[in-house]
């Protein structure tokens, strides 16, 4: 089992500084090279790179992939891509926090170790920079992560299933019956930045007790899984410009 500790590392010496992370693999199965795919005619990661640079939070901002031309692509839109993700990280079942481990040990073996890192997806267009400077600033009233959130549209109390025979089920049969209101409103991870100091990038969990949610509006946010997600997308980015 690996040591993600870092008292390995001395880092009494290093320049203390902000970094984003933007993780962008080049094996994406469902939509086919996403991370670069056009959108209203800039790749899409184009968008996370220049949301996170025109916020005016970081020293550098460095694209996590395993693909030349998405690094290629990153570059053109001013990151840095000053290593390559090994194969064992980038394949569908990798989670953010071992990719965002391994970016931040190459910076420490660079001798820099960053103060505070945020993790952005490469997959929300919609992401602006005044989120990510609220996120900040949740964070320094925290102790360890603020991550995007949002709310869900419907009572997740009053779900239905489908059960094995057919028929259907409340998931949550005591609850079924109650009225929205008096629920308990619950929200969920909304997948576009998760800010934390390097060492709790190594120390906590993102959704533990010590972490705050940054509520974003349901409109700005859209999962990027399917064709018809990435046609949701695009209506509602034409609908914006039009505003």
């Amino acid at each position: 089992m690996k040591d993600n500790s870092l008292s390995q590392y001395n880092k009494a010496d290093q320049e203390t500084y902000r970094v984003a992370v933007i993780p962008a693999r080049g094996g994406s199965q469902r939509i086919p090279r996403k991370n670069i795919r056009l959108l209203d005619g800039k790749p899409l990661i184009g968008y996370s790179i220049e949301t996170a640079m025109a916020s005016g939070l970081f020293n550098r901002v460095i694209v996590s992939t395993d693909d030349a031309e998405i690094a290629e692509v990153a570059r053109k839109f001013g990151a840095e891509t000053p290593f390559f993700r090994p194969a064992d990280l980038a394949d569908h079942m990798t989670g953010t926090t071992p990719v965002m481990q391994h970016a931040l040990r190459c910076l420490i073996d660079e001798g820099k170790t960053p103060d505070q890192a945020c993790l952005i997806y490469a997959t929300c267009p919609m992401l602006t920079p005044e989120d990510l400077q609220q996120g900040l600033a949740q964070l320094d009233q925290s102790t360890a992560f603020c991550f995007s959130a949002t709310t869900f549209a419907f009572p997740i109390q009053r779900a239905l299933h489908i059960k094995e025979n057919g028929e259907l089920a409340p998931m949550f049969p005591e609850h079924i019956r109650k009225r929205s209101q008096d629920l308990i409103e619950a929200i969920h991870d909304a997948g576009q930045f998760y800010w934390a100091s390097t060492q709790d990038w190594f120390d906590e969990e993102i959704f533990g007790p010590k972490s705050k949610p940054l509520l974003l509006p349901r409109h700005r946010i859209q999962d990027l899984d399917t064709e018809e997600d990435w046609l949701r997308l695009t209506q509602i980015m034409k609908l914006q410009n039009m505003s």
